[in-house]
């Protein structure tokens, strides 16, 4: 059994093949998917996709590439969306240094009303955080006790970052990036860091393809079915069974995103 907290189901690439997509990934274990909320647009039709099947589940929010999206007309929209049973976190939402595709004061503002949103809707919280330590943590430090649950996802920093993270009470998610030799190699030692009971595990299809999967996949598109390429490569590191990590990081998800258990 795997949970893969964060897939970009809603994305054009899957438009053909949706479902062809979801039934790999439960061929190859994993039991339950959250769909990534990023925009507006993206927030309405993950939590629609999540309507459709048992096995999935969404959050709402807006990347802070689009943090301009953010006013109080969206925020109200997702706190009514927040009641759908489906809706089990507040996000993605959060910093985004590296591109700047919004202007960081924009994206600063956009990320402290989503986490006002959070504690009225008493939902945890799925955050992207690039590149935007400490500002990130300076963020959230001050309201980190009033909120509910919050996990960065597919982190990709450094250790200083990972340490404030875990010193604010975060989980972590790991994607497909731990095994890229290329740009993830540091993440082999942090990972190790990580306390068990944080750790969860992620594709954020259709990014992200691990670049240890063989065969070589002819399409570049990453999909929930490679999420135990990525279990399995992090229990090589931990020197533990896959069966184990599986085990812990199911918990972990579906402790944290409140997800039925079978």
């Amino acid at each position: 059994m795997l949970v893969d907290i964060g897939a970009n189901l809603t994305h054009d690439s899957f438009d053909t093949d949706r479902q062809e997509v979801l039934d790999r990934a439960f061929a190859t274990g994993v039991t339950q998917l959250v769909v990534t909320g990023a925009s507006v647009a993206g927030s309405e039709d993950a939590v629609s996709l999540a309507q459709t099947n048992n096995s999935l589940f969404a959050t709402v929010g807006i990347h802070p590439h689009h943090a301009q999206e953010t006013n109080e007309l969206t925020l109200a929209r997702f706190e009514k969306l927040a009641n759908d049973k489906n809706v089990r976190a507040i996000g993605e939402t959060g910093l985004d240094f590296f591109r700047d595709f919004s202007p960081r004061q924009t994206q600063i503002s956009s990320f402290e009303k989503h986490i006002e949103l959070a504690r009225r809707t008493k939902l945890p919280m799925f955050l992207h955080e690039r590149d935007s330590h400490p500002t990130f943590s300076e963020v959230l430090r001050p309201l980190r006790d009033s909120l509910k649950d919050v996990v960065v996802h597919c982190f990709t920093g450094e250790k200083e970052a990972l340490y404030s993270y875990l010193d604010l009470d975060c989980h972590i998610g790991i994607t497909g990036w731990i095994c890229d030799e290329r740009r993830g190699g540091h993440l082999i030692e942090l990972v190790k860091e990580i306390p068990a009971n944080r750790l969860m595990i992620e594709t954020d299809a259709p990014y992200l393809l691990p670049r240890n999967i063989r065969p070589k996949p002819k399409s570049r598109r990453n999909e929930p079915q490679y999420l135990a390429v990525i279990c399995s490569f992090i229990a090589d590191i931990l020197k533990v069974p896959d069966e184990e990590l599986a085990r812990q990081t199911t918990a972990n998800a579906q402790r944290f995103f409140d997800l039925p258990t079978p």
